[in-house]
């Protein structure tokens, strides 16, 4: 069996999405996503300059050495546009296996550890009050699960995750079009003032079941972290993400020994040499990482692992710049890891984008329950993505008041 040929598609309905195609000389194909958030020609073009001549004629069973074939021959290592080309070529290659197969991919990891895995949406809000509205919708709904965050009074602009729109609570996403970013302003005092009491208003409304989740998206100082963390801990949150870069990973030492409050780290990291301390030294209890910008199936499954040994739980990042082919592969690692403990999950399943991906997996009651179909149960409808094309955008950047770029 041999691999023939292979093409990438960027665009999507709303997204750029880079979508591998392989194709094989048995009439099976295979999926991947490479969508790097708004960089996402990058990748593409490593892909079809420098990746997809080196797949033709080889077996595309050898995903293991195709893999490593990438990795150790790109001399300079990692690094988010190379383990996104390098992840979709191995999520269209386990996908390839899968359908040979003719097993859903979760069969091939040693099956299924639970029958549905539980997700969290993102509830937001331009004041508190706005944010508990978008609380309720969600519990609403059936999730059990909700990541919080709102306008802090004061702010000169609104925070991370935020809409600037009162009442704009379902599903918002932040605007990332232009090439051009917009530019936000960050106070930490502010948002230590007041995010702790916001914190805890919400639990006291909705009672000790819900799971709050909250993030400060890389805001903190190493001392403002732990201190935050230790004022936060009667609130119960099942984890704060990202309270301090993780850049400096001493840092989440100082954090870990001034509170008991659980730690979300790693939708940055792209290779588990970036994050093999924090799990070992036990410093984080939930990793972030997604398969597309991790290096693929392959190697997110020795993350995996590495976690497992260190009671280190998976908490897939679920931005909606990852594909439903990412968010699938995800799916199937959710079913089998045994230590799988939430998936972040904000909503894709709009009719054009089921068009482009139609897939039978679904999300009910707070809950990704993946279909049996063979490989990655996802196709990709070509003739659906010639009326898309490539959008460029931008993240927002971050500055103090006083000018100071800051951490987005």
């Amino acid at each position: 069996m041999k691999i023939t040929g292979a093409k990438v598609f960027v665009g999507g309905p709303g997204k750029n999405y880079v979508t591998l195609k392989i194709m094989t000389d048995q009439g099976v194909y295979g999926l991947g996503d490479a969508t790097l958030n708004n960089r996402e020609t990058l990748p593409a073009a490593y892909l079809q300059d420098y990746l997809i001549p080196n797949l033709i004629g080889r077996d595309p069973r050898n995903s293991e050495d195709i893999w490593q074939f990438f990795y150790r021959g790109a001399y300079f290592r990692r690094g988010p546009i190379a383990m996104a080309a390098f992840g979709a070529i191995d999520m269209a290659l386990w996908d390839i296996k899968a359908k040979l197969a003719d097993m859903p991919l979760f069969q091939l990891f040693g099956g299924k550890s639970r029958e549905g895995a539980m997700v969290y949406a993102h509830a937001t809000g331009s004041d508190l009050e706005d944010l508990m509205d978008s609380i309720s919708y969600y519990q609403e709904q059936g999730y059990k699960a909700v990541r919080v965050q709102c306008g802090i009074p004061g702010m000169p602009t609104a925070c991370y995750g935020v809409s600037e729109t009162k009442g704009d609570v379902k599903n918002y996403i932040t605007d990332f079009r232009g090439i051009i970013p917009k530019e936000e302003v960050w106070d930490s005092a502010l948002y230590m003032r007041y995010m702790p009491q916001a914190l805890a208003r919400i639990r006291e409304r909705f009672g000790p079941d819900l799971h709050i989740l909250h993030d400060v998206h890389h805001r903190l100082l190493p001392r403002e972290a732990a201190e935050f963390a230790k004022e936060v801990e009667p609130v119960r949150l099942f984890w704060l993400e990202d309270p301090t870069p993780a850049d400096d990973q001493d840092a989440l030492k100082f954090l870990r020994q001034h509170s008991t409050v659980p730690i979300a780290i790693g939708e940055v990291f792209n290779s588990i040499w970036d994050c093999h301390e924090l799990i070992q030294n036990e410093l984080i209890d939930y990793i972030r990482v997604c398969v597309s910008l991790a290096g693929g199936i392959t190697h997110v499954k020795r993350i995996v692992d590495l976690a497992a040994m260190h009671h280190v739980r998976t908490g897939f990042h679920g931005a909606p710049s990852h594909s439903p082919l990412c968010m699938a592969a995800q799916a199937h690692l959710n079913a089998w890891a045994p230590n799988f403990g939430i998936q972040e999950y904000l909503v894709l399943g709009t009719p054009e984008c089921d068009a482009l991906f139609p897939s039978d997996h679904r999300m009910e009651g707070g809950m990704v329950y993946v279909s049996d179909a063979p490989g990655l149960g996802v196709d990709f409808d070509e003739s659906e993505a010639e009326r898309y094309s490539y959008k460029p955008g931008s993240h927002p950047v971050v500055r103090l008041e006083d000018g100071t770029l800051w951490n987005y």
